[in-house]
């Protein structure tokens, strides 16, 4: 988790990286309470700066749990890189990446419900485009051990697989969200034995698409939905 430093001289404002310092002090909180119920005044006087230091990185609250989003999705995509440096086939990456989404889930749940939640939905149904591309790169590993044959078979990352691999990333995404979701609620239990539940719940789910990957609607995009940014739209064409 990024952590906020604080300065022993808040007053007058000087900080070396107050973005950083802002969003580590979002983090902590978030991680502590559970709650975004939380003012940019507190994350101020978490990070020793004046009150109003936060506002010349962030418009409102909105604004700011956006990038705090987008470092969720940063750090929830490494810790699935680094489940996989110890594996070699692209099914034990896929499994091991399963694992750390679920964990991560698990263990910062407010956290998790704001990367995934409809808090960020703006009215035009769109998420902030420093949040679509934080979670397009987290995407992009499963295209990866998709694509390099964790289903049982290659499939190459071409315009004309792009359906199929989609339809095998909402399955997998279906399933470890669900589950990440039935374990945060306890309605899944115990929390200890999260590891092995993913475990079974994806290869499950694998031996099943090795027979059959379904392929998703046209119209229909996996990820975050396309928007107004420089994030390349996923919408499938008719």
């Amino acid at each position: 988790m990024i952590k906020a430093t604080p300065t022993a001289d808040p007053r007058p404002y000087h900080h070396g990286d107050l973005h950083r310092a802002i969003v580590g002090a979002a983090l902590d909180v978030l991680s502590e309470s559970q709650s975004t119920e939380f003012s940019l005044r507190e994350l101020a006087r978490r990070a020793g700066v004046s009150h109003n230091a936060p506002y010349k990185h962030f418009a409102d609250k909105r604004d700011l749990l956006a990038a705090v989003s987008a470092v969720g999705f940063e750090l929830l995509a490494k810790q699935m890189t680094d489940a996989t440096k110890e594996h070699d086939s692209p099914r034990e990456r896929l499994a091991a990446m399963a694992r750390a989404y679920v964990r991560g889930g698990v263990n910062n749940p407010a956290l998790y419900r704001l990367m995934f939640g409809g808090y960020l939905t703006g009215q035009d149904d769109g998420r902030p485009a420093i949040e679509r591309t934080a979670a397009e790169n987290m995407k992009a590993l499963l295209v990866d051990a998709i694509s390099d044959g964790a289903l049982g078979r290659l499939i190459p990352t071409a315009a004309a697989n792009t359906r199929e691999i989609d339809g095998a990333i909402l399955i997998f995404w279906s399933q470890m969200h669900g589950l990440t979701l039935l374990l945060v609620d306890r309605l899944v239990g115990p929390r200890e034995k999260m590891d092995e539940l993913s475990e079974s719940v994806l290869q499950g789910m694998l031996d099943g698409l090795a027979n059959s990957i379904p392929a998703i609607p046209a119209g229909v995009w996996i990820g975050p939905p396309p928007g107004e940014s420089n994030v390349p739209s996923l919408v499938l064409k008719g």
